[in-house]
C-alpha cells in the first residue's frame, strides 16, 4: 500500500507496498495467542495492523508534524489496544483500536503544542478524552459532552472549555470556505465578543453542529452560509421541498436543545 497522502513508500523504515492485512478471523486468533503470552503472535498483530495505523494518521496530517513521528506514535496506540483489548467482548479489534490511536496521537500533538494551558485544566481534558476513548469502545459510536461530562463528574461548559484549550490553535488566515475565487478566512468570521458567555454559547453551537448528521449539516450549510433557498437546496441534494424543510426544521431543533 502506497501511503498516498505522504507520497512515500516507506515511513520509518517500514515500506508500506509491502503490509499485509489481517481477516477479522485471523486477528482474534491471534489476539487469543497474544492473551496466552505469545510474544511472535503480537508481534505478528502489530505488524498485521499497521495499515489501520497509516489510516488514521491521514486524518492528523497538515500540523508541522512529520509523517514518520505520526507513524511511531500511531504505533504506540495500537501496541495499547492489543494489550487491553478484551477478546470476550463482542467488538471488532478495529473499532476498539481506532480511538486508541487517536487519543494516542493527540496527546502527543497536545504535548507538543506551544500554547501552554494550566495543569488542573490540562487534566480535566486528560480524563475528558480518555472518557470520550472508552465510551466510544464501549458504545461504538462517539459521546456527546453531556455524556462524558456525566461520566467523569464534570459541568458541561468546564468539559467545553478544557476541550478547547488543548485544541491545536490555527491560523487567523485559515481558509474555511472557498467558491469562484472567494475566499473566507477564519479572521472573517470573528466577531467583537467581549462577554464571555457570548463566546461560551459560541463553543457550545459548534459542538450542537458537530453533532448532527451529515445531510443535516449538509443543508445548513447550503441554507445559512450558501443563501440558497429550500426549493434550490431540494433539488440540489434530490430530495422533496417539503423534506428539505423538515430537514432544516429538525436541524435547527437538535441544536437549541443541545445549546
Amino acid at each position: 500500500m502506497v501511503f498516498l497522502y505522504y507520497n512515500k513508500v516507506e515511513i520509518s523504515g517500514v515500506n508500506t507496498s509491502q503490509l499485509k492485512v489481517l481477516k477479522e478471523s485471523e486477528k482474534m486468533e491471534l489476539l487469543r495467542k497474544v492473551k496466552a503470552g505469545d510474544m511472535q503472535a503480537r508481534e505478528d498483530l502489530i505488524n498485521g495492523n499497521l495499515r489501520l495505523v497509516l489510516s488514521v494518521i491521514q486524518r492528523f496530517a497538515g500540523r508541522g508534524e512529520s509523517a514518520d513521528d505520526l507513524f511511531q506514535v500511531g504505533c504506540i496506540g495500537l501496541i495499547k489496544a492489543i494489550d487491553n483489548f478484551d477478546i470476550t467482548q463482542p467488538v471488532k479489534f478495529s473499532t476498539y483500536a481506532v480511538p486508541m490511536i487517536q487519543g494516542e496521537l493527540r496527546r502527543y500533538l497536545r504535548d507538543n503544542s506551544p500554547v501552554r494551558v494550566s495543569r488542573s485544566i490540562r487534566d480535566l481534558a486528560y480524563r475528558a478524552m480518555q472518557a470520550r476513548e472508552r465510551l466510544t469502545s464501549e458504545t461504538g459510536k462517539e459521546p456527546t459532552i453531556e455524556e462524558i461530562a456525566k461520566d467523569i463528574g464534570a459541568e458541561r461548559p468546564e468539559v467545553v472549555i478544557a476541550l478547547e484549550a488543548i485544541s491545536e490553535p490555527i491560523s487567523l488566515y485559515e481558509p474555511v470556505f472557498s467558491e469562484s475565487g472567494d475566499t473566507i478566512y477564519v479572521l472573517d468570521q470573528l466577531g467583537d465578543h467581549n462577554d464571555d458567555d457570548n463566546w461560551l454559547d459560541e463553543i457550545s453551537l459548534k459542538e450542537a453542529i458537530r453533532q448532527l448528521g451529515a445531510r443535516e449539516k449538509h443543508i445548513l450549510n447550503l441554507r445559512f452560509f450558501r443563501g440558497k433557498t429550500q426549493v434550490e437546496v431540494a433539488k440540489e441534494i434530490g430530495i422533496s421541498q417539503a423534506q428539505v424543510s423538515r430537514l432544516e426544521k429538525g436541524a435547527l431543533q437538535k441544536i437549541k436543545n443541545r445549546i
